[in-house]
């Protein structure tokens, strides 16, 4: 097990079935754990008082600096950022309307940006900081009806090489993570045949847990991490072998 003892870590989108098992895996890891979510009842529902939890909706323009303020008076500083929240507005290019489209790269692009942004100065004054993206591996390969969803994990890969570029010398990292299919409450919507398709272009013959994403956050979020940036590292059981 690798230890943040002594570290102050930030999850959104927390009561998602990935980023609760982030927040358990880094308390269990000795972190200092900020959980947040649109709803402070899903919030309490799911973590008990050892985690500090503020309620956020990152859609909302200031929101993200306002957490990030509100994480460091709780907290007393910030060490690790888990950008996980995310949303999906599926559809064809041909029927996408703007809104659909801004908003999926506002709430997963646009907050990821702020949020980084807001986390950088903290961490440099700290010498120390580890910021992991939840990307996806449909940012990597793109996926038909996803032109939204896609741009906006593509543009999370991009951006995390550059913040990685300008941070590294300050004992900072920045990478993402690119999950493929992780049983999770946005996964379960999908219609079973399209479950079936992915299920078969995946070589373990298995989708993948939340706990499988993350122990690699509390790994790349330890001292033994170190000399790992700016890079995306897929879990997907083989599928999509790039």
């Amino acid at each position: 097990m690798f230890e943040l003892n002594g570290r102050v870590a930030l999850i959104t989108g927390a009561t998602g079935g990935i980023g609760g098992e982030i927040a358990r895996k880094m308390r269990a890891a000795g972190a200092t754990v900020v959980v947040s979510g649109r709803s402070i009842e899903k919030l309490n529902a799911e973590f008990d008082d050892s985690y500090i939890k503020i309620a956020c909706d990152l859609a909302e323009d200031s929101a993200a600096e306002e957490l990030m303020m509100n994480t460091i008076d709780a907290a007393g500083k910030i060490d690790i950022l888990v950008n996980n929240a995310g949303i999906t507005k599926d559809t064809l290019i041909m029927r996408m309307s703007d809104e659909q489209f801004d908003d999926v790269l506002n709430t997963n692009l646009k907050s990821c940006f702020k949020l980084c942004r807001a986390a950088v100065m903290p961490m440099m004054k700290n010498r120390y900081g580890r910021i992991i993206n939840m990307a996806s591996i449909i940012g990597v390969i793109g996926g038909a009806g996803q032109a939204n969803y896609a741009a906006s994990k593509g543009g999370m890969i991009a951006m995390t090489k550059s913040i990685a570029a300008e941070v590294a010398s300050r004992g900072i990292t920045a990478n993402c993570i690119a999950p493929g299919f992780i049983k999770s409450p946005m996964t379960d919507v999908l219609p079973d045949e399209l479950k079936e398709t992915y299920l078969k272009q995946i070589p373990a013959g298995r989708f993948g847990e939340p706990t499988d994403i993350a122990n690699l956050c509390v790994f790349l979020a330890s001292e033994e991490a170190s000399y790992i940036n700016g890079q995306t590292i897929n879990i997907n059981g083989g599928m999509g072998r790039f």
